[in-house]
């Protein structure tokens, strides 16, 4: 299932980052409490996608996604030394940046791919946010009831690997974000009729409430 504010067609390397909750602190914000849970819900969320500052508004207000949304206020921010190092991604490479809380970040730089070399995925324990930088790439999504699994769940990867299936199709572009929890299959990366193009973008990795 999809929400948002517009309609929709049918090797890594660890960096140190400043604690983005900490951060949050320092600000004073006030976007969770302590009622809420201190990580994303497993099971009542839904796909949300759109501009980074309306799925910020859709998003959970727990401090997990805060401490994302702080570390992308800088990504976007004008010279920050986060936007010049996605920047400076070499093509082809990820790194992983620790954001505090368990959060962190995949940046990244890619050509989008033709979707025969895309393929189905999702993950248990973390939830993602993931949001283009620069350039723009093509997204499918299915509900996790409709899909049949091609390679079975790999804890090392969270990762689940599913058969082809029909989804619906989600525009990603610059400042545009989409967040997938763990019933919702996706492919990601896939380029439009203009062919592949450069692509930097960083998936916020979020992790996911366990209530057993």
């Amino acid at each position: 299932m999809l929400r948002n504010q517009y309609a929709f067609e049918g090797c890594e390397c660890d960096r140190r980052m400043p604690d983005y909750q900490n951060k949050l602190r320092r600000r004073g914000n006030s976007g969770f409490s302590a009622c809420h849970p201190l990580a994303a819900s497993k099971d009542s969320e839904m796909a949300l996608f759109g501009s980074a500052a309306t799925v910020r508004v859709q998003a959970s207000p727990t401090q997990v996604f805060a401490t994302a949304f702080a570390y992308l206020d800088d990504v976007f921010a004008e010279r920050s030394a986060a936007a010049a190092r996605i920047s400076r991604i070499t093509l082809g490479e990820t790194h992983r940046v620790e954001l505090g809380g368990g959060v962190f970040a995949l940046e990244q730089a890619y050509r989008s791919k033709s979707r025969p070399d895309g393929f189905f995925e999702s993950h248990r324990n973390y939830v993602d946010l993931q949001v283009v930088v620069e350039g723009e790439e093509w997204m499918e999504v299915i509900d996790l009831q409709r899909a049949l699994v091609r390679e079975d769940y790999d804890p090392q990867r969270d990762l689940v690997v599913y058969c082809d299936s029909q989804g619906s199709k989600l525009r990603i572009g610059k400042g545009d974000a989409a967040v997938f929890y763990p019933a919702d299959v996706h492919m990601p990366g896939l380029c439009g009729a203009v062919g592949p193009e450069l692509v930097r973008k960083t998936v916020v990795k979020i992790p996911v409430q366990r209530n057993d």
